[in-house]
């Protein structure tokens, strides 16, 4: 019986999936004070990269990206615009790039999925830091039920938080998730 139970949890924790390899200590507390406006600019596809049709059109993936990068940056920014009509005079400036995505359909059954993002972030002209940053997952718990923009919308997820954890320390060339 014990066996079992052993062999059960093993089986249970090799399930997981784009798992936080933040840069940051875990314990490690975010700045007490915000530093004034970010602006998420559109995030956009790389020109000549080979994306799925079908991915760049159901996934979302860069709304997705936006909003995760907005949830796990807010405490960092008396606030975080995402539309562009707004004046970037003294903000920070934050532009993303997808330059790959591997998503081929048929979810869990086809094999892991993986988005590989670059970003820049500016303030009045000035680059202040860029970064590259990939995740990858094969579903986690219960793939076999997750389609495959399920499991991107996991990789995204996780580098949403990879790249609010940069901003409180931005600098040239990082390099986050799982390169």
């Amino acid at each position: 019986m014990k066996i079992n139970i052993i062999t059960l949890s093993i089986i249970l924790l090799t399930l997981t999936g784009c798992p936080s390899n933040t840069t940051t200590k875990p314990n490690q507390e975010v700045a007490s004070s915000s530093v004034g406006t970010l602006v998420i600019k559109p995030i956009s596809f790389k020109k000549d990269a080979y994306i799925r049709d079908a991915v760049k059109k159901e996934c979302n993936l860069q709304g997705k990206l936006t909003q995760f990068i907005q949830q796990n940056a807010a405490s960092q920014y008396a606030s975080i615009v995402t539309d562009s009509a707004t004046s970037t005079k003294g903000s920070q400036i934050l532009s993303i790039e997808i330059e790959q995505v591997h998503g081929s359909a048929g979810g869990a059954w086809s094999g892991g999925k993986m988005v590989l993002v670059n970003g820049e972030l500016t303030k009045n002209g000035k680059v202040l830091g860029h970064f590259k940053a990939r995740r990858y997952s094969g579903g986690g718990m219960f793939a076999a039920y997750k389609g495959t923009c399920a499991i991107l919308g996991r990789c995204v997820k996780t580098l949403g938080k990879d790249i609010a954890s940069w901003l409180s320390n931005p600098s040239a060339n990082a390099v986050l998730g799982d390169l």
